[in-house]
């Protein structure tokens, strides 16, 4: 049957490169494309935030390479990492190039599917499950609720140089967006938290830190905007994390699916809230 569901797609041919968007963690999450590259590439090049247990599913020849990019840890250079995947191409491999969530989603995809363009090497962009969409879902937040919010704002943490940019419009963004979700923030929660309620963000608002989502690893810390910097400190978390500002993450105690299978009772007024805590 599985191999029904890949006869119709189209094959990772010699000389191209695919960039793939794995998902946020669980490998239940990838796509079918994303699924077939995984057994027709001779070379994958991947991200620090893909799941070893998706990286299972390759070709047992195939040779698996690590470009991951973590803050303040000895990454490759993201110029070397586009014209490698030229060079590989260009020997003749089937390259995958696998990231975690979505390739154009804060990954950096564009960047590497302009290098390609730009020395004529055929490629195919496969999305992927971001983790600011389903890392949430995992979570039991959704990021949009007609009763909530009809608009959402993605925004990252930190630029090329790993400060908070300075490009963000705050003002805009904390007046006009119900719910935020913020990639790459735990670092610079501080600042961020105060950007915003310098913009006018009531403190008491709900925030969520979803570490490691849809994997086994997963932890949540439920807090405020105002008690974020100091509630991450003391939680002892670590990035990866996706951030969540807005009303959205008061659903949780009654959208917590997860929770609900290892027992949790849901409950029936999403808006009944305890203090917030670190789950896993």
């Amino acid at each position: 049957m599985i191999e029904s569901a890949f006869s119709h797609l189209p094959a990772l041919e010699p000389g191209s490169v695919w960039l793939v968007g794995a998902g946020p963690g669980d490998p239940g999450l990838l796509t079918l494309l994303a699924a077939k590259a995984m057994a027709e590439a001779d070379l994958i090049i991947h991200d620090a935030l893909v799941n070893e247990e998706c990286l299972r599913l390759a070709r047992p020849d195939a040779v698996l390479e690590y470009a991951g990019k973590r803050g303040g840890k000895p990454s490759a250079n993201q110029r070397d990492i586009s014209l490698r995947l030229v060079e590989l191409a260009r020997s003749g491999k089937r390259v995958l190039r696998l990231k975690g969530g979505d390739p154009f989603v804060f990954g950096r995809g564009g960047e590497e599917a302009l290098t390609l363009v730009e020395h004529n090497i055929p490629f195919r962009i496969v999305p992927g499950i971001t983790a600011g969409i389903g890392g949430l879902a995992y979570a039991g937040i959704p990021v949009t609720h007609r009763d909530i919010n009809h608009a959402v704002t993605f925004l990252t943490g930190h630029d090329s140089s790993g400060i908070v940019p300075d490009a963000i419009n705050w003002e805009a963004i904390g007046r006009g967006s119900p719910v935020i979700v913020i990639y790459m923030a735990m670092k610079h929660i501080a600042q961020i938290s105060a950007n915003l309620i310098a913009a006018g963000r009531n403190p008491s608002e709900p925030v969520a830190f979803v570490c490691n989502a849809a994997t086994s690893g997963q932890q949540v810390l439920e807090t405020t905007l105002g008690e974020a910097p100091a509630a991450v400190a003391a939680s002892g978390l670590e990035p990866p994390a996706i951030v969540v500002v807005g009303e959205v993450v008061r659903l949780r105690p009654s959208l917590d699916w997860l929770g609900a299978l290892a027992g949790r009772r849901l409950q029936p007024d999403p808006f009944r809230r305890a203090g917030g805590k670190v789950t896993a």
